[in-house]
């Protein structure tokens, strides 16, 4: 009898291990290599979009080389990401296809974005950031930004009127006077 125990206790040991497995994907902390599961990083991405764009948008992860991984098809024009939650400057956003090539040019760090139109961008879960006139800038102290929505494209402050300070609430122009200018608008659409 007591062998018997044992050995249930063994299968469903290894099958907590094997489900843990199956569900896992490993993501880079600053401590190290740590287990998240699939599930914990889809919720983190959801919350980055409004639900009627993020109920039908693609799931995808960078894994730590750079590669994407797909976590969950959608099925509209928007890709939503976890970002990495012990990073600066790496929250869960929810863009387009336009957005995603522009953030695409930025990290490889093209002189300008190649896009031709404008695209939309959501990180209603927050960010962090470090400067709101440098997109170079790896040093100064993190800035921690509300829910807010991006449109990608170079707008100019004296043709807007826009400011170009971090603002709490409305919108200011980031990065101004960069190739990679933006409209900041603070809050959820």
């Amino acid at each position: 009898m007591m062998m018997s125990t044992n050995r249930t206790a063994i299968r469903l040991a290894l099958m907590v291990v094997g489900l843990g497995a199956a569900t896992s994907v490993w993501a880079q902390s600053a401590g190290g290599t740590t287990p998240e599961s699939v599930d914990v990083k889809i919720k983190r991405a959801l919350s980055a979009g409004p639900a009627n764009i993020t109920k039908d948008a693609t799931i995808a992860d960078k894994t730590p080389d750079g590669k994407m991984t797909i976590l969950r098809k959608g099925t509209n024009d928007f890709t939503c990401m976890p970002g990495d939650p012990t990073g600066i400057g790496m929250p869960p956003m929810c863009m387009d296809r336009v957005a995603m090539q522009w953030n695409e040019d930025f990290e490889s760090h093209k002189p300008k974005p190649t896009t031709t139109v404008p695209g939309i961008e959501y990180m209603l879960a927050g960010a962090t950031q470090r400067s709101d006139s440098d997109p170079n800038d790896k040093t100064s102290p993190p800035i921690k930004i509300g829910p807010h929505w991006m449109i990608l494209w170079p707008f100019d402050p004296q043709t807007s009127g826009l400011p170009t300070t971090h603002r709490p609430t409305g919108a200011y122009i980031m990065w101004a006077g960069s190739p990679y200018a933006h409209v900041h608008v603070m809050g959820k659409p």
